[in-house]
């Protein structure tokens, strides 16, 4: 491997390029005509547009990637997250043109990445599973007949997707029609294909994920767990490791749970096994991520372990560089996403950025695509920058991530650095008792 195209955008690009390039490897960054002026284009060794501005035409499209790649010679693809990071399909291709994918393999993907399969694979791998569906629910009556069985409320997943679309909360039987035919809808446009399933609803659960390295050679291991608890409409906002209220012994279980899920398929690459944990400790499987996550620097950030540089080798055929018995989770990280938005109404503020400032000192990280002169684009998601803190203790890297955050300036856009000041100085957050339905409560 000596030269990786990264088929994506943003933060995760510029991340991509720095790593490849501290590992040696030339890169070749593509672009949408609206990101002409991004700065992964600008540090990356090569550029190539592949297309318009919406994302179906450039960075959703399949054959404007491959032809880049091929074009500029390249021995490998990074799919950064999202967009086609999970696609089995583009795995497979790149698989039979002899590119090779810096993920898992497409077989992974398709048994993992969809919900259904994942969920199916996991029951039978002796993972803690709520009660739901043993497949896709193909039809209405079949969902009433499952709401009978596993009772309200219940919720509706698509089977291809994440990030909240295609979800829905079902109370009553009288909601039960009109939010399953609004999920499926969501989930076809959303994700090309409108199957969902149904599983019992739980209310006030952390969100928890355990982060999963394994390489060819038959070594899988755990690097301890993030909470996500702090959503918007499902979509996070703010990420922290180690889980504050997660105890060695509950470690030891959540994290070998997951590692046993990642042998029982040959998985390889970087992953996450997110699961819900309930007001009593007790944890219940979600899905697999079968890619970088958004936030994967905090579990950096506790380890010391470079996740992106330990993606890139594991496709390279090399060894985990690390022990997994060795490993020590050190301090506390915290995550905020900064996002191009209103910190009130959350409407999405693209527009040029005429002053920019980051926040700097010990333990203080930012993870951007921002430079003074730069114009974001509407078309995107609004995720601009993350700002990431650490310290030896949970108290000093709230202190860190609030000084960062005043710190931080971002001129002509506007963002929601407010917002993460109020809950960061929140009683409830402060005191680690959060949920899923925290800014739900919070007034958000």
């Amino acid at each position: 491997m000596k030269k990786v195209l990264i088929a994506n955008r943003g933060e995760i690009a510029v991340r991509v390029i720095r790593a490849c390039q501290e590992l040696g490897l030339k890169t070749v960054a593509v672009h949408s005509l609206a990101d002409r002026d991004a700065l992964h284009t600008r540090i990356a060794d090569e550029s190539i547009c592949i297309g318009p501005g919406p994302s179906q035409k450039s960075y959703l499209s399949i054959p404007a990637i491959m032809s880049a790649a091929e074009i500029a010679g390249v021995d490998a693809i990074h799919p950064g997250y999202g967009f086609l990071s999970e696609n089995a399909k583009f795995a497979a291709i790149c698989e039979k043109y002899g590119v090779k994918f810096i993920g898992p393999k497409s077989t992974h993907i398709q048994a993992l990445g969809n919900k259904v399969e994942a969920r199916a694979f996991a029951e039978k791998s002796g993972v803690p599973m709520l009660p739901g569906s043993a497949g896709a629910v193909q039809s209405l009556a079949e969902a009433e007949k499952l709401a009978k069985e596993i009772g309200f409320p219940l919720i509706i997943k698509a089977a291809a997707g994440g990030g909240g679309r295609g979800m829905k909360i079902v109370r009553s039987k009288d909601e039960l029609s009109k939010q399953f035919d609004l999920a499926r809808s969501e989930a076809l446009v959303g994700f090309g294909n409108a199957d969902v399933f149904i599983e019992r609803y739980c209310e006030r659960p952390r969100h928890v994920e355990v982060q999963l390295v394994a390489d060819e050679h038959g070594n899988a291991a755990h690097l301890g767990e993030r909470d996500c608890s702090i959503q918007r409409r499902h979509q996070k906002l703010l990420e922290e490791a180690p889980c504050p209220i997660m105890t060695p012994g509950r470690r030891k279980e959540i994290g070998d749970t997951a590692v046993r899920l990642a042998k029982a398929v040959g998985y390889q690459s970087l992953g996450t096994v997110e699961f819900l944990m309930d007001e009593d400790g007790r944890f219940y499987f979600m899905e697999v991520n079968t890619r970088a996550q958004v936030e994967h620097p905090v579990t950096e950030m506790i380890t010391n372990v470079d996740l992106i540089k330990e993606q890139i080798n594991i496709a390279r055929g090399h060894k985990l560089s690390f022990d997994p018995n060795k490993i020590e989770l050190r301090g506390h990280a915290l995550e905020c996403r900064i996002n191009a938005e209103d910190p009130v109404s959350f409407a999405p503020w693209p527009g040029k950025v005429t002053g920019y400032h980051e926040p700097g000192g010990p333990g203080v990280r930012v993870d951007g695509m921002l430079y003074s002169g730069f114009t974001v684009p509407s078309l995107y998601d609004s995720m601009v920058a993350k700002l990431i803190t650490w310290g030896r203790d949970r108290d000093e890297c709230l202190a860190r991530m609030r000084r960062s955050l005043r710190e931080m300036k971002v001129d002509g856009i506007r963002t929601n650095i407010p917002f993460h000041l109020r809950v960061l100085d929140d009683k409830r957050f402060i005191s680690g008792d959060v949920s899923t339905k925290f800014l739900q409560e919070f007034g958000v």
